[in-house]
């Protein structure tokens, strides 16, 4: 095994286990490439093992139509905006005239910030809205949370802290 990986190191990736021998040549698979594996396989320890075997097939993928009209095997990428981008939009679109400002801090920062179960960015941030009653939630990195109620009137701007509480302790110390 030690005599086929060095012969093909940097080319190749042998990997054995027990019965099977894996074996990836980076030649083109010709006359001489195909002699170079079916050698491989016969001076590894488990190369019998392997040629007996039969490739597993694969499943198919479904296909796509890509934008010359052919087929794609590739995952398809939304070009859309995030979804934060998405709902902090439908809010100043439906804020309208009497629109009112929330200023949108957390301790500690850059915590995730949920309106009404929707996610619209991270902390600190500046939310144009409906005159109303909204939720607010927000999740820090290291799993702290915190939630508040907000309502707003008419052209009123106002600022939300909310301090984030871990949901298990930090710190445990225990006396005797």
């Amino acid at each position: 095994m030690a005599s086929v990986f060095s012969m093909f190191f940097g080319r190749s990736l042998v990997l054995a286990s027990g019965l099977a021998t894996l074996l990836y040549v980076s030649v083109p698979l010709g006359a001489n490439g195909q002699a170079v594996v079916e050698a491989a396989g016969a001076s590894s320890v488990a190369g019998g093992a392997a040629t007996s075997m039969k490739p597993v097939p694969f499943p198919k993928m479904p296909t796509t139509a890509d934008a010359t009209g052919g087929t794609s095997q590739h995952l398809i990428v939304s070009s859309a905006p995030p979804p934060q981008e998405t709902n902090v939009r439908e809010f100043q679109l439906h804020a309208g005239k009497d629109a009112g400002k929330v200023l949108l801090r957390s301790t500690p920062v850059n915590a995730q910030v949920w309106i009404n179960d929707k996610v619209v960015g991270k902390t600190p941030m500046l939310l144009v809205l409906a005159p109303g009653k909204y939720q607010v939630e927000m999740r820090g990195a290291r799993g702290e949370s915190g939630t508040n109620t907000v309502d707003l009137l008419p052209h009123e701007t106002r600022e939300v802290v909310v301090k984030l509480h871990q949901l298990y302790p930090s710190r445990v110390t225990a006396q005797q």
